[in-house]
C-alpha cells in the first residue's frame, strides 16, 4: 500500500505507541492515529507524511476492539485527559511498562535492564488533588448536542479539546476529580451565568472570567480556590466567594489570581486573598506541606507517597549519608528522605520553588536541608570547587528528578566529575530517561526501573531508577 496525503484508508490498529497513539503498520509502514485502541479498525484520513511514518486522523470505526470497555465520562472520547479510559487498567498498566522497556531498548540500546510490573495508582477515579477548569465565551458542542437548537454556545467552563486553544467542553463533572469539585465547578458555572459580565474570549481577549482552578487536600479534605480573572472586580469575586465558603465548609482558602496576559495559563501576575488562608495543607507520609494556589505539588498525593517510598528504597539511608537533590523542587522528595540522611542539598531554579521548600522544612522542623537557587548546570561546579577540593567530604548518594526534557548534557557531565555511589533517576519521561541512562551507563551500573502510574487513563508514566557506581 502506498500511504498518500489527504487520502482515507481502512487501518487496523496493532498497538500504542508513547504518547498514546495507535499504531498501524500497513506493509509494514508505521501510521499513528489518535484516539484509536489495538484491534480497532478504522477509517482514517493521513494528514501528515514523512518518509518513515505517516499521521492520520479518525473518520469512523469500521470494527471496535474487543479490548474496549465503556468509559466511565460521558466526555472519554472528545476531552484529551483520559483518552485510555476505554482500555481496561491492567491492561493500560501493561502498555506503560513497555514504553518504558521499548525506549531503554531502543533509544538507550540498554536490552537486559529489569524493568518492574508498574506499581498501578491506588485509586484510578477522584485522584487528582488540582484541576484547572477554562472559562470561554463560545463552548464547543459535543456531537450528540449539534442538532439541539435549545442548547446555547455562548459560555463553558470546563476543559479543552486536544490540540485546541479556544474550544471548551463545558463539562458538568469530571471523573479524576474527588466528587465535591464538580459541585463547586456547577456552582461557579451557575453564578458566572448570571453574573451578566461575560467571560474571556480566547481570541478577542477580551471579557473578564478566565479559569477556576480547584486543589484539594487528600489528608485533611480539604478545598483551595482560585479564581482567575482578567482585571479586579472584588465585589463581584466576594460575592462569589462568600456564596461558596457558606455552602461548603471543606473550602479553607478562596483567592482571586488576577492577570491580563493572553496566555492561556492559570496564573495570576498577582493575587488577593478573598476567604480564609491563602493555603491549604497536605500530608505526604509524616510530613505537612503548605500548598498555596500557584505551588508545584504532585496531583496524585498518594501516588506521590509511592513515588516517594520507592526513591527511599532505592537510596537506602542510613543517617550517614550525605544527598544531593537534583531539580529539588519545593522540597517534597529532600523533606522525604531527611530523616534518614546525615544533610541533603537541595538544588532548584525556581526562586519561589525554593522559597517554598525552605518554608515546608521549616514546617517539619527539619534542619539537615539547604536548599540552593540557580541553574543546576552552574551551580554544581561551584559546588565541586566549595565543598568537596577542601571540605573533602563528598555526595554519597544523588536523587534526579528533571523535568520531561531531561537532562542538560553540561549537568550530565557534571555528574559523571561528582561520581556519587549511589544515583535514584526519577523520570516523567521514559524517551529521556532512556537517553540519560545511556551517558550514566558509562560510569553506573543500572540495577532495575520500577515504574509508577501517576495518571490512570493517560499515557504518562513515572519511573524511578536505581543506579550504582560501577566499581573499576
Amino acid at each position: 500500500m502506498t500511504i498518500k496525503k489527504r487520502k482515507a484508508y481502512e487501518f487496523e490498529i496493532i498497538d500504542l505507541a508513547f504518547g498514546g497513539k495507535g499504531l498501524a503498520k500497513p506493509d509494514g509502514f508505521p501510521v499513528f492515529i489518535d484516539r484509536v485502541l489495538p484491534g480497532d479498525k478504522v477509517l482514517a484520513k493521513v494528514v501528515k507524511k514523512k518518509k518513515n511514518f505517516a499521521e492520520a486522523r479518525l473518520i469512523e470505526f469500521i470494527e471496535k476492539s474487543t479490548k474496549r470497555e465503556k468509559a466511565l465520562c460521558q466526555y472519554a472520547s472528545y476531552c484529551g485527559g483520559c483518552k485510555w479510559q476505554e482500555l481496561p487498567y491492567e491492561t493500560q498498566l501493561e502498555y506503560k511498562k513497555n514504553h518504558v522497556k521499548e525506549s531503554l531498548e531502543h533509544i538507550a540500546k540498554l536490552n537486559d535492564i529489569k524493568v518492574n510490573n508498574v506499581k498501578p495508582s491506588e485509586n484510578i477515579y477522584q485522584f487528582r488533588n488540582k484541576m484547572e477548569f477554562s472559562c470561554s465565551d463560545k463552548r464547543w458542542l459535543l456531537p450528540s448536542e449539534l442538532s439541539n437548537p435549545d442548547i446555547k454556545k455562548d459560555f463553558g467552563l470546563g476543559l479543552h479539546v486536544p490540540g485546541t486553544f479556544d474550544r471548551v467542553i463545558d463539562l458538568e463533572r469530571c471523573e479524576i476529580q474527588p466528587e465535591l469539585g464538580n459541585q463547586i465547578m456547577n456552582d461557579v458555572r451557575s453564578f458566572i451565568k448570571g453574573s451578566g459580565v461575560p467571560a474571556y474570549g480566547l481570541r478577542s481577549h477580551e471579557g473578564f472570567w478566565r479559569f477556576l482552578m480547584l486543589r484539594h487536600s487528600f489528608y485533611f479534605d480539604k478545598w483551595l480556590v482560585n479564581i482567575v480573572t482578567a482585571k479586579e472586580n472584588n465585589e463581584l469575586v466576594m460575592k462569589l466567594a462568600l456564596e461558596l465558603i457558606e455552602k461548603y465548609p471543606q473550602i479553607d482558602s478562596i483567592v482571586n489570581n488576577i492577570t491580563s496576559r493572553k496566555a492561556g495559563i492559570a496564573i495570576g501576575e498577582y493575587e488577593k486573598l478573598l476567604v480564609g488562608k491563602p493555603y491549604i495543607k497536605e500530608k505526604l507520609g509524616k510530613f505537612t506541606f503548605k500548598i498555596s494556589a500557584n505551588s508545584f505539588f504532585q496531583t496524585n498525593t498518594r501516588g506521590a507517597e509511592n513515588l516517594y517510598s520507592i526513591v527511599s528504597g532505592y537510596a537506602n539511608l542510613t543517617g550517614k549519608e550525605r544527598v544531593l537533590d537534583l531539580y529539588s523542587g519545593t522540597g517534597t522528595i529532600p523533606i522525604w528522605l531527611s530523616k534518614d540522611a546525615k544533610e541533603i542539598i537541595g538544588i532548584e531554579i525556581v526562586e519561589s520553588a525554593v522559597e517554598d521548600a525552605r518554608k515546608n522544612a521549616e514546617l517539619n522542623n527539619i534542619t539537615n536541608l539547604k536548599f540552593l537557587t540557580g541553574d543546576i548546570k552552574d551551580v554544581l561546579p561551584s559546588l565541586n570547587q566549595a565543598d568537596f577540593d577542601k571540605s573533602g567530604n563528598k555526595i554519597d548518594v544523588m536523587i534526579i528528578d528533571p523535568p520531561r526534557a531531561g537532562m542538560h548534557k553540561g549537568v550530565l557531565a557534571e555528574v559523571l566529575k561528582l561520581l556519587p555511589e549511589k544515583i535514584v533517576y526519577v523520570s516523567c519521561n521514559p524517551a529521556t530517561l532512556a537517553r540519560d541512562l545511556e551517558v550514566l551507563s558509562t560510569k553506573y551500573n543500572i540495577l532495575e526501573v520500577q515504574p509508577v502510574d501517576m495518571f490512570p487513563h493517560t499515557f504518562h508514566i513515572e519511573s524511578v531508577a536505581d543506579l550504582l557506581l560501577k566499581t573499576k
